[in-house]
């Protein structure tokens, strides 16, 4: 499956399947470090999809430890993992646009096939809580 999400970035993106990957994991990680409710669906969805965050991280030197990761989700450390972000897919050769384009990507895929909604932008993946999100659609 993370074949499939990869080749579905790359197709819709321009990218090559590995700076594809490696800006999936980049984006995942991010999430990952703000405890976003749609980066812990993928995980339990994409087989892979928590190691290649977890191998990103690594590479980009990403904090790893509690009291790190309690500071990441303060409104600074919000704005510093996304900055991080940014720049490592900067670094990967991709511009605000592709950035821009990607995030869409994702949502789509995961939409279209494993019928994961409520996520498209840069704002729900940094600060979003699909969980809430679902509970006041239901109550509605």
């Amino acid at each position: 499956m993370l074949t499939e999400i990869t080749a579905h970035l790359a197709t819709h993106n321009g990218l090559s399947q590995e700076t594809a990957k490696r800006a999936l994991g980049i984006v995942l990680n991010a999430a990952e470090r703000q405890e976003s409710p749609f980066a812990l669906a993928m995980f339990k969805t994409i087989p892979g999809a928590r190691a290649l965050s977890a191998r990103i991280g690594s590479d980009i030197g990403a904090p790893t430890g509690t009291i790190a990761r309690m500071i990441e989700q303060t409104p600074g450390g919000k704005r510093l993992v996304a900055q991080s972000m940014i720049s490592e897919l900067h670094g990967l050769g991709l511009d605000h646009k592709a950035i821009g384009q990607l995030l869409p990507a994702i949502s789509s895929y995961m939409e279209q096939y494993h019928g994961l909604t409520g996520f498209g932008h840069l704002g729900d993946l940094i600060g979003s809580d699909l969980d809430a999100e679902a509970a006041a659609a239901q109550a509605a």
